[in-house]
């Protein structure tokens, strides 16, 4: 693969896991949407299904990697760094240009909701949303394009993140990876987006799980830069955590891969 398929694959790749994860759960919690009070539970498929469907579509581009912490992962697994600064930005870029196609999808149900006096006088804790007792910088939207804990503990969040993206890292290296092991295979496309949906049923509920750096970063960024009515504050003082949380867990899972697989 070339530096320009990689680049390229990511951007596309990431755009349409954003796209379709963070469009889940825009229908879910946005006011005026067809899919309103959907639930956790179809947030959690829609994001498995997100990541089943990117990878399938940019896989023979550039291996589908669509997450800093699976490109550090099997960075570490192989000794080789040469492409990680391609993959992360391509992977960043993606994130964002997907976070503002899930705006202009949802801009109508953005206005209403974001309108509302019901939403300006007092914001009710929705599925999908961040918790604003929990994280009082949060905007009433915020959800829709990053994630937040329901109860701020910093070291139980970093916990989760570092727990559940070992997880994913670990089915992505040991069951995931095609035959040249750079990237995700056919049948690894669908292990990993059940394993996705896995880690959302199960290790969902105290943080949103990110277990993906750039999907967290890019749509905060959009989500700090869009011109939303009372969008409110995109809670940079936890925008760390989903960050350093899944790059450790990536490491973790290629160093226990490396201890016992390889």
């Amino acid at each position: 693969m070339s530096s320009s398929d990689i680049f390229i694959g990511e951007i596309i790749g990431t755009a349409v896991l954003i796209l379709l994860g963070g469009g889940v759960v825009a229908a879910v919690v946005l006011k005026r949407s067809k899919a309103q009070n959907a639930g956790f539970l179809a947030i959690t498929f829609g994001w498995g299904f997100a990541v089943m469907i990117a990878v399938y579509m940019t896989g023979t581009l550039s291996g589908a990697h669509l997450n800093p912490a699976v490109t550090v992962g099997i960075a570490i697994k192989d000794g080789d760094w040469s492409n990680v600064p391609v993959y992360l930005a391509g992977q960043l870029l993606g994130a964002m240009l997907g976070a503002a196609l899930v705006w202009i999808a949802y801009y109508g149900q953005f206005q209403a909701h974001l309108t509302d006096p019901e939403i300006i006088a007092a914001p009710p804790h929705e599925e999908g949303l961040v918790s604003e007792q929990a994280a009082p910088k949060a905007g009433p939207v915020l959800g829709v394009f990053s994630t937040g804990p329901e109860v701020r503990v910093v070291w139980q969040n970093l916990a989760t993140e570092i727990i559940g993206t070992t997880v994913l890292v670990l089915a992505v290296l040991t069951q995931g990876l095609n035959d040249s092991g750079k990237g995700l295979g056919v049948i690894g496309a669908l292990i990993v987006a059940f394993t996705v949906v896995g880690i959302g049923l199960s290790l969902g509920g105290p943080t949103g799980y990110a277990i993906n750096p750039a999907r967290d970063l890019g749509p905060r960024i959009v989500h700090a830069l869009l011109p939303l009515p009372n969008k409110g504050g995109s809670d940079w003082g936890y925008a760390w955590i989903p960050v350093v949380g899944p790059l450790i867990g990536g490491a973790l899972a290629a160093g226990i891969y490396n201890l016992a697989f390889a």
